[in-house]
């Protein structure tokens, strides 16, 4: 008996020092949805942060390549199956946190780490931003040895750099168990992109992190993928582009509509940012609005597509900017058709067209097969 158990003991070490998911990290609800969006959490691993707010966090994970779903839930605490007012009240000793799912191939668990750092407040252990108290807490949860060294390591090293003039609060402690979060919190950066928008502008987050951060905001393991991609000089741009062009994507215009080059263009193809050449929407999602400008449900790379809050003229948009190009593209509006109930209304010009049999000679054949038959 003593040498059957002995055997289990040291396979079970063995299982948890690899990191693969194991039976005690998948909880029921959590395999269910990982189910219910056609991924097999065996063939994944798994990783635990609590950084504030779960939408927020949630979706700066969801931007990564390799993470395949990052999941709301609770953890930390005592309290079983705790619903999310419970957790608000503050007596279940949980703090807002999720699970990311990855493949390790793509992504390693120190660039999730990393990437970490540079999306919350790792000297606020009593919130995160507007968000107050300790189920706002932030934390990493690490799953073995491995992920206990990584995040130890990491955190030393950010203390060391003196990038804060504060204590670093994030703590580091073993998981135990996670309870995923009602159906409601899941994609909600999705669900409702508009109202996510607006809250996370208005908690302060992403101010704090320019601050702090500045362009290294965003070194994620994406950006090296798309370096190709980068914004010539003013006196180039005056060079290259009309002026019109020049006054929608440098001084935030706005083209006359149904007077424009491609509101009622119907060819198959995509469509790129004039300036830096990045790929931003596809025919295959654009409709007609009858607004008169380009209108899509949806980006064709949502890494290019950068959302800010645009006060102007009196009242609260969202502003849609290419990513490389920092080029002023639109706004996006929650009034479109399904699937995303969204509407990307974008200036003609701010955009390059490339038809679909064009796509392999400019440089963009891995867009070939979206009008595959």
């Amino acid at each position: 008996m003593k040498t059957k158990l002995g055997a289990a003991a040291v396979l079970f070490v063995l299982v948890v020092a690899v990191g693969w998911i194991s039976g005690m990290d998948k909880p029921t609800g959590v395999i269910k949805y990982l189910n219910s969006k056609g991924l097999d959490g065996d063939q994944l691993r798994v990783a635990t942060f609590a950084g504030g707010c779960f939408w927020c966090t949630e979706s700066d994970f969801e931007k990564l390549s390799g993470v395949l779903e990052a999941v709301s839930g609770y953890t930390g605490g005592t309290e079983k199956n705790p619903t999310y007012r419970q957790v608000a009240s503050g007596q279940t000793g949980h703090t807002e946190a999720v699970q990311v799912y990855y493949d390790p191939e793509q992504i390693s668990y120190q660039e999730l780490v990393e990437d970490f750092w540079r999306h919350m407040d790792p000297t606020d252990g009593k919130g995160q931003f507007v968000d107050r108290g300790a189920h706002y807490r932030p934390g990493i949860f690490y799953h073995n040895e491995e992920q206990r060294r990584i995040a130890t390591q990491s955190k030393k090293e950010l203390e060391d750099s003196g990038r804060f003039n504060k204590p670093l609060a994030t703590e580091i402690t073993p998981y135990k168990i996670f309870y995923i979060a009602e159906t409601y919190h899941q994609d909600y950066y999705k669900k409702k992109p508009l109202r996510y928008k607006f809250y996370r502008f208005n908690s302060g987050r992403d101010q704090f992190l320019s601050q702090v951060w500045g362009e290294e905001k965003n070194m994620n393991n994406n950006k090296a993928k798309h370096t190709k991609y980068s914004k010539p000089s003013d006196s180039e741009l005056k060079k290259k582009l009309t002026p019109m062009q020049y006054k929608v994507t440098q001084h935030d215009g706005t083209e006359p509509p149904f007077n424009n080059e491609f509101w009622d263009n119907k060819q198959e193809g995509i469509y790129v940012d004039i300036v830096s050449g990045e790929p931003l929407f596809s025919s295959t999602d654009k409709y007609k609005s009858g607004t008169g400008w380009p209108s899509f449900t949806k980006p064709l790379v949502g890494d290019h597509i950068v959302e800010k809050i645009d006060n102007s003229l009196f009242m609260t948009r969202v502003e849609v900017r290419s990513k490389y190009g920092d080029s002023h593209l639109g706004h996006v509006f929650d009034d479109g058709p399904k699937p995303t109930g969204l509407r990307y209304c974008i200036n003609s010009a701010s955009l390059r067209f490339i038809p679909k049999d064009q796509l392999e000679k400019k440089g963009y054949g891995e867009f070939v097969s979206l009008f595959d038959e």
